[in-house]
């Protein structure tokens, strides 16, 4: 049986230009970008002598479109390319990259054109604000979207009966596994105590995947006059908005409450297990998900890892993971909370890579249509589908 390639297609509602993919994740490898490709396929008689364009963009998206950009709404293009696909400015070969691209022109005749673009490499990932349960157009997110349109001229107003919109995304997998094992550790002193509380904090490993339970170990040596009790383990998210408001969201992820005490001149060792997954915190407002394409597709947002010589204000937003403990030290003068963190990453592994297909094994097409994401709670602006039109 020969292997076959999903290829995601959208037709516009007036059946002029329809839009082939490949895929819809494409991987920044932090030293390059994956290539964004496909093909366009045209109907002569619909188009009535307009021409047709792709466009391919990353917008920054903070509140709904229609609001007061003054105000809490904020929109802006981190990037916009538009190329001209039809009539042809450059031969079919030199915008052909990949064997999909070509099987596709094959099958799809003499009104099928390809286009290709590149990604600059300071450009975010792909990741969303969860909105909560009664939030009603309140969005903030990085998105990226390929629209195919036609028009006289490429400024042209975009008519919607004669343009095909597909949200992809842009993401990164964890590098290769680093010996750096998460340790911090710290004196705290206290008044009318002779000696101090000694903590000390670590992880087996910097990067653990979505879905993977992570291990904290938490090691305490109390030789002050405090009790330590109400001892708790957490990871939190955090995310800084920092295009426009510089806005922080802390959110916990994940946490365990004991009631593990350490008494004065006692020490305690123990491991903690926490589960930080999306599937516990839904409907939490303020998360960072991964971008997502369609409903349940998603998880947290990974970390984010930024180039050094990138500027940070242009990556939108930053999502970065630490686990915290807590615990009050209470004595004769009253309590107080300490507490100890350290930084890790959150992230999807690296796919094995798929064996090349020989040449004498054809791979058949399987042709999929192209569903557009929608986050609960949203309403789109005016040049968004709606959810039954997607």
């Amino acid at each position: 049986m020969s292997p076959k390639h999903v290829v995601y297609k959208k037709v516009s509602r007036d059946k002029s230009v329809a839009v082939y993919m490949a895929k819809r994740d494409f991987v920044d490898h932090c030293d390059f970008v994956d290539p964004v490709d496909g093909v366009i396929l045209i109907d002569p008689v619909q188009l009535k002598g307009r021409k047709v364009y792709v466009m391919l963009s990353c917008t920054f998206r903070y509140g709904r479109q229609d609001m007061d950009v003054m105000g809490v709404a904020f929109r802006r293009d981190l990037f916009v390319v538009t190329r001209q696909v039809y009539p042809e400015l450059q031969d079919k070969e030199k915008l052909t990259h990949n064997k999909i691209q070509q099987k596709l022109l094959r099958k799809l005749g003499d009104n099928a054109f390809p286009f290709f673009f590149e990604f600059p490499d300071n450009l975010p990932c792909s990741v969303a604000l969860q909105p909560g349960p009664s939030d009603v157009g309140k969005k903030c997110a990085v998105e990226f979207e390929v629209k195919a349109f036609c028009g006289e001229i490429q400024d042209d107003k975009v008519d919607k009966q004669s343009s095909v919109r597909l949200n992809i995304r842009k993401i990164q997998f964890s590098p290769e596994s680093s010996k750096v094992v998460p340790t911090a550790e710290t004196t705290f002193e206290f008044l009318m105590s002779e000696k101090p509380l000694h903590v000390k904090l670590s992880l087996p490993k910097e990067t653990f995947y979505h879905g993977e339970p992570l291990k904290a170990n938490v090691e305490i040596t109390n030789s002050s006059s405090r009790n330590i009790k109400d001892i708790s383990v957490s990871v939190e998210q955090v995310t800084n908005v920092v295009l426009y408001s510089n806005d922080k969201y802390v959110k916990s992820v994940a946490k365990e409450e004991t009631s593990d005490s350490v008494p004065s001149g006692t020490s305690l060792k123990k491991e903690y297990t926490l589960y930080p997954l999306l599937a516990h915190n839904k409907d939490r407002r303020g998360l960072a998900l991964d971008g997502r394409l369609k409903h349940e597709d998603t998880n947290l947002a990974s970390s984010s890892i930024v180039k050094q010589e990138v500027l940070k204000e242009v990556q939108g937003m930053l999502v970065s993971y630490k686990v915290v403990v807590r615990m009050i030290a209470s004595g004769m003068v009253g309590s107080s909370e300490v507490s100890l963190e350290v930084p890790f990453r959150l992230m999807n592994p690296k796919p094995e890579p798929v064996a090349p297909v020989k040449e004498s094994e054809p791979e058949d097409m399987v042709f999929e249509d192209f569903k557009r994401a929608y986050l609960k709670g949203i309403v789109y602006g005016d040049d968004d589908e709606s959810p039954t039109e997607a």
